[in-house]
């Protein structure tokens, strides 16, 4: 066994033991303050996060060389695409929300005091939703010219 496999092996049976050890907490009504906790988590993340540094550190090499033999430009391109549809959506959403949130808690204030504006707010928070709607387009037109 190379030291990759050993790494590999040694991740997996810390996970396996920290769902062992949450269960186990659980089942025994552990709660945050515990010693036993404390003890426990500062022992798996002294040992989980070099664990998982020392598999990246050796797996780099061999995934990079991977990923960089049969790159050619259709590839790239493609791949780009589908990066750009993906943050198009994703920021769109993410905007989206953001200011659905803000006018959504608006509308409510306003709709509190006046109810006769109800009509005027649903059309401010429509237009925040229509963002997320904008990117998913523009996606599908990424993905479409692919």
């Amino acid at each position: 066994m190379n030291l990759l496999t050993l790494i590999t092996i040694g991740a997996a049976l810390l996970v396996l033991g920290t769902i062992a050890c949450g269960v186990y907490f659980v089942y025994n009504d552990c709660d945050e303050k515990s010693q036993n906790m404390k003890k426990f988590l500062r022992v798996n993340l002294s040992t989980f996060i070099p664990l998982l540094a020392g598999a990246l550190i050796f797996m780099a090499p061999s995934i990079v060389s991977a990923a960089t033999d049969g790159v050619s430009s259709g590839i790239t391109d493609a791949g780009l695409g589908y990066i750009a549809a993906a943050l198009s959506t994703g920021l769109a959403c993410a905007g989206a929300g953001y200011a659905v949130g803000v006018v959504g808690s608006a509308a409510l204030g306003a709709v509190s005091e006046d109810q006769k504006i109800l009509g005027k707010t649903l059309i401010y928070v429509g237009l925040a939703e229509g963002v997320a709607i904008y990117g998913l387009i523009i996606s599908i037109m990424i993905i479409g010219s692919l």
